[in-house]
């Protein structure tokens, strides 16, 4: 597997263009047994990934907690890792599901983007990783698309004090990159007309069917150096599926006319030789933008069917498809 290293935007950090996204992990959907949640991740190892990225949101900690003590076997300077911070978790009741998660950990949660929620829940987050410091730590989920009419607030208690704490970590060498991890480009722009960033985590908007980031956030990543972690490059699965009935766009069911476009770019990925799965991933590992792009799955068969798309080789044709 050719697997190559990247820098994160102008920091020391560095990642591998392939990164493991452990949303599934946390029992995103369903439950995932812990012998298939360490199985997958050892296959991802085993690849060369040695960047694992992760959330308090994903199954309230559990993701956190499996990822921790799956890389309690490695030595630390071999791999990165990525957690988030806008969720702090506390001790709560036990549930059967929460926010798509099943059987999460028994935690209560808010959203806090001020400069103490971003402490507790970074110092929350270290410890179950295991570790005292984090690679890259994102800004999980600020902005409307996740907050609606709350998410003016929430941005200026960002801007207000929890950008003056990421910078204080970074500092003190807690966490060698700033970024946000969202499912929308306005608000990078937004935090980016105060705040210069490292990288985001950009999940669905820059793919081969959703190219929102292209309508500003490109450029403005251009002229700060900021790199970009490209997550949801499936747009929720119907580039991997295809366009059959029931298939999911952006966490809902398809319209007709995502549909359309997509039996569409399936019928020109084909042509280029390249199945649309394969072109979709193609797609983010070749955008210069991207310094890294996540898998996210609790499956080893899943994972090995991307690992195969991620090192297919492309002729001129394909090349020249999954560019432009």
């Amino acid at each position: 597997m050719n697997i190559i290293t990247k820098p994160v935007g102008k920091t020391n950090v560095s990642v591998t263009s392939l990164s493991f996204g452990c949303a599934s992990i946390g029992n995103l959907g369903g439950v995932v047994r812990d012998a298939d949640a360490t199985a997958v991740m050892q296959r991802a190892w085993e690849a060369g990934i040695r960047y694992f990225d992760t959330a308090p949101h994903y199954g309230r900690g559990l993701s956190e907690q499996r990822i921790g003590t799956f890389l309690q076997t490695k030595p630390r300077d071999a791999y990165v890792l990525s957690t988030k911070v806008g969720r702090v978790l506390s001790p709560g009741a036990a549930m059967d599901e929460a926010d798509g998660f099943a059987q999460p950990l028994p935690n209560a949660v808010r959203y806090d983007y001020s400069a103490d929620g971003i402490r507790d829940s970074f110092e929350s987050s270290c410890e179950r990783l295991g570790t005292s410091h984090i690679e890259i730590l994102f800004v999980h989920d600020i902005g409307d698309y996740t907050h609606g009419v709350a998410g003016a607030a929430h941005l200026d208690d960002l801007l207000g004090s929890g950008m003056g704490a990421l910078r204080d970590l970074k500092q003190a060498g807690r966490i060698g990159a700033i970024g946000l991890g969202v499912n929308e480009s306005q608000v990078c722009i937004d935090v980016m007309h105060h705040e210069t960033l490292d990288t985001i985590l950009l999940a669905g908007r820059l793919t081969l069917l959703d190219r929102e980031a292209e309508a500003g956030l490109l450029d403005l990543c251009a002229s700060q150096g900021t790199s970009l972690v490209l997550g949801g490059i499936f747009n929720s699965g119907i580039l991997a599926t295809g366009p059959k009935p029931g298939a999911w766009f952006d966490y809902a069911p398809a319209s007709q006319d995502i549909l359309d476009q997509v039996t569409a770019l399936q019928a020109r990925a084909e042509t280029a030789g390249l199945t649309l799965a394969e072109a979709s991933l193609q797609f983010a590992l070749n955008h210069p933008a991207a310094c890294s792009v996540l898998l996210g799955t609790g499956k080893v068969s899943s994972l090995e069917r991307n690992l195969a798309a991620a090192n297919k080789d492309l002729s001129a044709e394909a090349l020249a498809f999954v560019t432009t």
